[in-house]
């Protein structure tokens, strides 16, 4: 595969996108353009103006009678002059606005697909890279339109219709100026993209790099320096700034060249279309004004050309970036549904001989593992950290794909399952507590977004929150804070624990529900519960040191069916 069908290859995804806002693209585009043609006829009405009242003002001293209507061109340089303002205000307005929606449909895009990552793939990076997908990698592709786009579309329609008008005064000079600029638009583009594609790519590359090493060493500077690592942590750390360095400085060296070439590509033209516009006027036929104004309407050409050669030096800097955003697209996990429709309950769960194996582990998370729970059964299942309890949760919730083995729930293998009714019949609540900068509505409406007010004071009155939530100034409007940091880790657990109360679902997965909640705060909690939970298929996921038993289970495990012992590997 070439350079130029990799690029398109892995462009395509991203253009698609931009697609979906194709009406915003082509308007944008079109106050660009008609920013580019005020510039042009300011410049060309600005010299034939000039051109022609000197002339008019030579023959008036000379004595002979002339005349010049200057209303006509006077109100055309005001107009050139103000809609070249206006439409440029315009253009940086509305394009930016368009860049920004452009953003957020890709953050949403990708969150999207990091959403549907399993917890191998996501364990492999730390959170801090999966944000710089979010943030650094999106942001680098807003140069996609922009940059890439946009202007050299409207730089080469200025030039075939600059080229144009030009060879209609002067054939011969719109002809070969048309021809100097068409080249020069292609080096400016093709030419500087193929200079700067290796520099600017691996620069994306090694800023995360960059970034990666620093959080490590400011994380791990205590251990670093207990192991006497710290040293060769560093000198790899300036091995890569000096790399950074290097790409830098060489695509500094690119664009400038580019911007040297184009400066020059345009003086060039500019005295071409000159020399041919007063031979034209030498053999008679053009005015002395309008052979001013075509070498002056060229000038307007550096405004089309001049963020051509630095837009297109980096044009590997975006290619990267929409690589290592392919990249997750391809990793993420895909369930195709069962033409069979799923079950009426799914509270039948079977693993038969299930095993799994992160990537570089020396021992199996889980190894063949196999039970089945009945409908109505509550099994808890224990086991001391690294057991692989929380892998079984992950199992479970599709979040993993067993390495070996089978899942069947409800008759139909998990995989075969459709998204929506999977969720809708399966609900885990994890040891994380999920919460949102937002409303305590909108965060508990994270498990039922058509709930109404009164269901949602229902869940909280299960957990022993409404009064708490009534005492608040904003009620269910107030905000819980990033991450719930306005709540204390046993509220937060509980709204967690509330959402529960807002779905139906026939299997539920409880890991640890009321860790962080005093005991007897737990106790009440635990009958609630209880009660909720009857018809449903449950697994509790328990650690070792709290051994489940009928005199525990108020607190922790009510009415426990029976018990599977995880073993450490």
């Amino acid at each position: 595969m070439t350079t130029h069908e990799s690029l398109i290859v892995t462009l395509r995804p991203w253009l698609a996108a931009l697609a979906k806002r194709r009406k915003r693209l082509w308007l944008g585009a079109l106050i660009m353009l008609l920013t580019l043609l005020s510039a042009l006829g300011l410049l060309a009405v600005s010299g034939w103006f000039i051109t022609a009242t000197g002339i008019t003002g030579l023959l008036l001293a000379a004595g002979i009678a002339a005349s010049l209507e200057v209303y006509i061109p006077g109100g055309a340089i005001r107009f050139f002059a103000v809609s070249r303002t206006v439409t440029r205000y315009i253009e940086r307005i509305y394009n930016h606005d368009t860049v920004l929606r452009l953003l957020a449909d890709l953050r949403t895009q990708m969150f999207g697909v990091l959403s549907q990552l399993d917890s191998q793939s996501l364990a492999k990076r730390r959170a801090s890279d999966w944000l710089n997908r979010l943030t650094a990698d999106i942001d680098t592709l807003d140069s996609l339109y922009l940059r890439l786009m946009a202007p050299p579309a409207v730089a080469l329609l200025a030039i075939l219709f600059l080229s144009g008008g030009v060879a209609i005064f002067v054939p011969r000079a719109g002809l070969l100026l048309g021809g100097v600029l068409l080249i020069g638009w292609l080096w400016l583009t093709l030419g500087q993209a193929r200079l700067g594609m290796a520099a600017s790519e691996r620069h994306v590359h090694q800023l995360e790099a960059l970034r990666s090493r620093t959080i490590e060493q400011l994380q791990g500077l205590a251990e670093l320096e207990a192991y006497s690592g710290l040293d060769d942590h560093r000198r790899k750390l300036v091995a890569i700034e000096q790399q950074l360095q290097q790409d830098q400085r060489q695509l500094g060296h690119y664009a400038a060249l580019g911007n040297a070439l184009q400066a020059w590509l345009v003086s060039a033209a500019t005295l071409m279309t000159l020399w041919l516009a007063a031979l034209a006027w030498q053999a008679g036929s053009i005015s002395g004004a309008v052979m001013v104004m075509l070498p002056m309407a060229v000038l307007a050409m550096n405004e089309a050309l001049g963020a051509l050669p630095a837009s297109f030096t980096w044009l590997g800097a975006t290619k990267g970036a929409a690589a290592r955003l392919n990249q997750l697209d391809a990793k993420r996990v895909t369930y195709s549904a069962t033409a069979t429709a799923p079950p009426q309950e799914a509270r039948t769960l079977t693993l038969d001989a299930v095993s799994v194996v992160y990537p570089g582990a020396l021992q199996p998370a889980l190894d063949t593992l196999s039970f089945t729970l009945a409908p109505g059964e509550r099994l808890a299942v224990t086991g001391n950290s690294g057991a692989g309890k929380s892998t079984l949760a992950a199992l479970i919730g599709r979040q993993l794909a067993p390495t070996q083995g089978s899942i069947m729930l409800g008759g139909i293998d998990l995989a075969d399952w459709p998204e929506h009714a999977l969720r809708q019949r399966v609900a885990v609540l994890t040891q994380h507590t999920e919460l949102f900068d937002d409303s305590l509505a909108a965060n508990l409406r994270v498990a039922n977004p058509d709930a109404e007010d009164a269901l949602l004071w229902q869940a909280l009155e299960n957990v022993d929150l409404a009064s708490w939530a009534k005492s608040l100034p904003k009620g269910l409007r107030t905000r819980v804070g990033e991450g719930g940091r306005q709540l204390s880790g046993g509220q937060a657990r509980r709204v967690a624990l509330a959402r529960l109360y807002l779905r139906d679902p026939d299997l539920v997965l409880l890991d640890e529900p009321f860790a962080g909640v005093d005991s007897a705060t737990a106790q009440r909690l635990a009958a609630r519960l209880d009660a909720w939970l009857q018809q449903r298929s449950v697994i509790y996921l328990v650690h070792q040191r709290q051994r489940p038993s009928s005199r525990q289970g108020e607190r922790y495990l009510p009415d426990i069916s029976r018990q599977l012992a995880l073993a450490t590997h």
